[in-house]
């Protein structure tokens, strides 16, 4: 067993003040879709933009950040190795052999990541984005020539968006009990710190 420490303080309080937003908004975009009622319709309406544009805020800040560091570079997408990577997910993992990638401070996010990532942050987030845009100036349309455009399509593309980064959301919190215990991955999420098992061994307390 090794350690290795690949989350510094602001990518962890990135990380989880950008999923208690996420959870939130779907918390209170579902009730104004009218799903189910906890806050009422016109408080939900304010909380969920008030959460949006709070992670607008934390957005900016946040790739100014991954800017000024190089942290970027740990999303630039790559194939290398993803065949690999998914056959681990698909199968080994259900037969507790080793994970096939190792994390460093230069190579944090496996492939499979890289392109998830990838596609959440160029198709998901912007299709979420500019449906609320739309949904949240809806009064302005006519002046910006947009009469012809239904409200219904943009409330469906919307409502799709969420169900999408719902998916994602359960996904992601299903892989991040994966490593070799349960909780490692949240604790490292949560420490920096990283423990890592012998990539020859198998993973003991792997949950299946």
């Amino acid at each position: 067993m090794s350690r290795v420490y690949l989350f510094k303080p602001f990518e962890r309080l990135w990380h989880w003040c950008q999923a208690a937003l996420i959870i939130f908004m779907l918390l209170t975009g579902f009730e104004v879709h009218g799903t189910y009622s906890v806050f009422g319709f016109e408080k939900a309406v304010n909380y969920h933009t008030i959460a949006a544009w709070t992670l607008v805020g934390l957005w900016i800040f946040a790739a100014f950040w991954h800017i000024t560091t190089g942290e970027w570079r740990h999303y630039i997408p790559t194939t290398k190795n993803i065949v690999v990577i998914a056959k681990y997910y698909s199968s080994g993992i259900f037969k507790d052999e080793p994970h096939p990638f190792r994390p460093s401070l230069s190579n944090k996010h496996n492939p499979l990541q890289r392109l998830t990532y990838l596609a959440v942050l160029t198709l998901l987030s912007p299709l979420l984005w500019f449906t609320g845009w739309l949904y949240l100036f809806y009064a302005d349309w006519a002046a910006w020539g947009l009469s012809k455009l239904q409200l219904e399509w943009i409330a469906t593309a919307h409502t799709f968006g969420a169900f999408l980064m719902l998916t994602f959301l359960i996904s992601h919190l299903y892989l991040a009990t994966t490593g070799h215990k349960i909780t490692s991955q949240v604790k490292a999420m949560l420490t920096g710190w990283e423990d890592l098992a012998a990539a020859e061994e198998p993973m003991p307390g792997k949950r299946h």
